[in-house]
């Protein structure tokens, strides 16, 4: 008999910072640090009020946000994570640069922070879909 999937997240997680950097001829450059709160059910994803970015053309940053939306997203429903998501994701802080920013730099920033909480959380598991161990 199998058990539930576990709720993701189990409880707050705040400060999930992950700096995506990659340099070659095709750069990625970015920085978020989100929050993930338990939420009833399902996923949500808001941008902190008042939060600023250095960046230019500032109207590309809302499709760098959705983008790591998605890229949380996507991390938290690869079944081999055993997870349910009821989370409400909020960007607290972001960093973008000119040369390197772009919508898939910052899908993999959200994919790496919402790998990052599944550690935190003891949910991540190995590629074998073995549970990783503590150390």
């Amino acid at each position: 008999m199998t058990s539930a999937p576990s709720r993701f997240p189990p409880y707050p997680l705040r400060g999930v910072c992950v700096l995506h950097q990659k340099q070659n001829c095709a750069p990625h450059f970015a920085e978020i640090t989100v929050d993930f709160e338990p939420a009833a059910e399902g996923f949500a994803f808001e941008v902190a009020h008042g939060l600023t970015v250095e960046y230019e053309p500032a109207e590309d940053l809302p499709r760098f946000f959705a983008a790591a939306a998605a890229g949380i997203e996507e991390q938290l429903s690869l079944p081999e994570h055993g997870v349910v998501a009821a989370t409400r994701v909020v960007l607290r802080h972001a960093r973008a640069d000119t040369f390197g920013s772009h919508e898939l730099a910052f899908k993999i920033a959200g994919y790496l922070a919402a790998r990052k909480a599944l550690e935190r959380a003891g949910l991540a598991t190995t590629p074998s879909g073995a549970p990783r161990d503590g150390g």
